[in-house]
């Protein structure tokens, strides 16, 4: 390895969960705790020390996620319950600590059952409230807006009223405006029946539009579901990068070396860094971190080499940065990223690129000598 490595990246499972826990926590605590013990012992070749805390950071993490599910649950319930104005109560917010994975396991069968009455006594609330409009309002001048106290009843059959109310109370609470106000104008036609064929005819369009109205309000929580999925994946995604190029950052400091940010785009956090040293005057090492999965490198010349003596030179800095580089992999493992060289060229084998011919770091190009290349 020399003036080119290429090395593929796995990050141990303890950091991928406790980089997780870390963001619904918002903060390190006793999440990083319980990833620090598993890594300890993942050094210490602890296999089973190291499988117990793994499992245990695992069951901990799974339950935190369950936690954030119920609170995002509890907030559009609350939302609903605002525009509804209802007077429903609803569960705290869980703010999650320093329970134990059981403990917040416990929380979410306890809140799911609170959920699913608060869920059931809003729908009943959005019944009443149509049901009571239906009767209480000409047919022609009937609220659409579901949304507000209606007025005091004014009769009207009580039957088809208790009949309609028990079908409304079908509804989803977090039906769309346009499904409710959809629902509202075929049971606004029962204040004008005058048969009970006629009323039957109208509660089976209430019914179709109700069964229609809960159906896009899943399929709208269902592409909720799969946003708030996106936006995770991309969070952590971007939280394993920054692990990676940090924890990168950091090894390469730590021997001596001058860590800068790359100067192939004009952000900072893009992953691309150079390296370089108070002795090394004519060379750096370009450095990229290809997200969370690869790394690749490249040492260059700041100008071209006039002499056998710099050519000389350029292979004891390539000497000297092989044996970094596998110093700081061997850092790296240590906190749970692994690395497997993929590519690299030995010492000497071919001249060091100069400045910035040399940005695109890894490079798979025809520039590359295949014969002379070290599969690895």
């Amino acid at each position: 390895m020399s003036s080119g490595v290429e090395a593929d990246i796995v990050l141990d499972a303890a950091v991928v969960l406790t980089l997780g826990m870390n963001r619904v926590l918002g903060r390190g605590g006793d999440a990083a705790g319980r990833g620090a013990q598993a890594l300890a012992a993942l050094a210490a070749g602890r296999a089973e020390a190291r499988e117990a805390a793994l499992a245990e950071v695992r069951t901990h993490e799974r339950a935190l996620r369950e936690v954030v599910e119920r609170n995002a649950r509890i907030a559009a319930l609350a939302e609903t319950r605002a525009k509804l104005g209802a007077d429903v109560a609803l569960p705290p917010p869980l703010r999650p600590g320093e329970e134990s994975a059981q403990e917040l396991t416990a929380w979410c069968a306890a809140t799911d059952r609170l959920l699913d009455e608060a869920e059931r006594r809003l729908s009943e609330h959005l019944a009443a409230q149509v049901t009571a409009q239906v009767f209480t309002a000409p047919a022609e001048g009937l609220r659409a807006d579901t949304g507000r106290t209606p007025p005091p009843r004014r009769g009207g059959d009580d039957d088809t009223q208790r009949t309609l109310e028990r079908i409304m109370a079908r509804l989803l609470p977090d039906a769309a405006e346009g499904e409710r106000r959809a629902v509202a104008e075929a049971a606004r036609l029962l204040a004008a029946v005058g048969t009970a064929e006629e009323a039957e005819s109208v509660l089976h369009e209430v019914r179709l539009r109700i069964r229609e109205a809960n159906r896009r309000t899943e399929d709208a929580r269902e592409l909720a579901r799969r946003r708030a999925a996106e936006r995770e994946a991309a969070e952590q995604a971007e939280a394993e990068r920054r692990y990676v190029l940090d924890s990168i950052t950091a090894a390469f400091e730590d021997m001596g070396y001058e860590v800068q940010p790359g100067f192939e785009t004009l952000t900072a956090g893009d992953g691309s860094v150079v390296l370089t040293k108070g002795a090394w005057p004519d060379h750096s090492v370009r450095m990229r971190v290809d997200g969370a999965a690869r790394v690749e490198a490249a040492m260059v010349r700041e100008r071209p080499a006039e002499s056998e003596d710099d050519r000389r030179v350029d292979v004891e800095r390539e000497r000297e940065w092989c044996a970094a580089f596998e110093a700081a992999r061997a850092r790296l493992a240590d906190g749970g990223i692994r690395s497997e060289v993929s590519w690299r060229v030995d010492p000497g084998v071919r001249e060091l690129p100069v400045g910035g011919a040399s940005r695109q770091t890894g490079g798979r190009s025809g520039q590359r000598e295949r014969h002379r290349e070290r599969p690895t």
